[in-house]
């Protein structure tokens, strides 16, 4: 099932839009405006928006039973919920004037999803729902792209009542376990194995395995812990019998360019750059400089509460910590010391350990 499907299925109300940005790429949006039952035909619902990680989708929110997925939760806690898709994702596959099978197609990285998919996105909330802030939710590479463009954006990051970060990723010098394995293989061995720049895109195959192959009781902790083991893979934190769920909607493809982009930034210490497209003119072309702009958190506003695990691969506590004190305006900090990195979508605890302290944050924010 598509993001819609599923939505229905557990019988929610769901909009679906196309979003278009301004270089041109059309994103999928879905909304789920209101829980099961509507409570209030004439008050603004307050609006939240959630954004996925590296290689997901918006299907991330969503893949856990009600009572346990964010989505379902904030709109059943009477929140107007808007869920995202970055760019190249099974979702976000189309372009005004580019084909798909285009090298021009694939060229981006997460510089193009904070600058334009982003505001896109966020702007086409704003005006739809005529409210003039929402808070956003983002996991791993939604967190990053969210410091980016909140950071650089003053227009936009005035538009977020709190920024909520789950397993939050800017710096990755110290990712770990699988992960560093897979950050660790030279450039040149992926452009080879992805010269086509789509990165494991979901396929029919994948959705065969994950619903057919995957879904008895033994096999399916051999299927997470394959499909998973890069970002961590605990049989005990997650509901098992959703594991055919998760894989046939994982993973939702990326560019070749945004792989290689999170490759150049493990190997920078404490530094996060744009895209290094690897040539002083080609560098001049895109920054005017020869060296790609550094980013920082040091001009980001926005209320800015944090979640991290201490068992998490990618978002390793030590990169983490040393974003927190970067971070101007912390607001909330909890560390979970069992989590990895997608015990923060897909964990059976996740309501309780963090979903019901974001609604009573939201509650709590003038």
């Amino acid at each position: 099932m598509n993001i819609s499907q599923i939505i229905s299925y557990w019988g929610y109300p769901n909009e679906e839009y196309k979003v278009v940005t301004e270089d041109g790429f059309i994103l999928g949006v879905n909304r789920i405006p209101h829980g099961k039952i509507k409570t209030n035909d004439f008050a603004l619902q307050p609006v939240v928006f959630l954004q996925h990680g590296l290689l997901a989708s918006a299907a991330s929110w969503i893949s856990n039973l009600p009572n346990n997925s964010l989505a379902f939760i904030l709109a059943d806690a009477g929140y107007d919920v808007w869920l995202g898709n970055s760019r190249g994702n099974t979702f976000s596959r189309e372009h005004l004037y580019l084909p798909t099978d285009s090298k021009e197609f694939w060229a981006f990285s997460f510089d193009e999803m904070a600058k334009y998919d982003l505001p896109a996105s966020i702007n086409f909330i704003i005006k739809k729902t005529g409210q003039e802030q929402i808070y956003y939710v983002g996991h791993s590479q939604g967190t990053l792209i969210a410091f980016i463009a909140f950071s650089n954006f003053p227009m936009l990051a005035q538009r977020i009542k709190t920024f909520f970060a789950l397993a939050p990723v800017f710096y990755v010098e110290h990712a770990r376990g699988p992960t560093k394995i897979f950050l660790n293989v030279p450039s040149i061995l992926y452009k080879i194995i992805f010269a086509d720049q789509e990165v494991l895109p979901q396929t029919i195959l994948n959705r065969v395995v994950g619903t057919k192959l995957c879904n008895h009781h033994i096999i399916d902790v051999i299927c997470g812990k394959i499909n998973f083991a890069v970002f961590g893979f605990d049989p005990q934190s997650i509901n098992m019998s959703r594991i055919d769920v998760y894989l046939s909607q994982n993973p939702a493809g990326t560019s070749l360019q945004n792989i290689l982009h999170v490759l150049q930034a493990y190997h920078y210490t404490n530094i996060l750059r744009a895209y290094d497209y690897g040539s002083l003119a080609q560098n001049m072309k895109h920054y005017n400089q020869p060296i790609p702009p550094q980013y920082s958190v040091k001009n980001l506003q926005v209320r800015t509460a944090v979640w991290f695990g201490l068992k998490d691969n990618l978002a390793d506590p030590e990169d983490v910590k040393t974003l927190l004190l970067q971070i101007p305006n912390l607001t909330y900090l909890k560390v979970l010391p069992s989590y990895n990195h997608l015990d923060f979508i897909f964990g059976h605890r996740a309501p309780w350990t963090i979903y019901y302290e974001i609604i009573d944050i939201m509650k709590n924010t003038p």
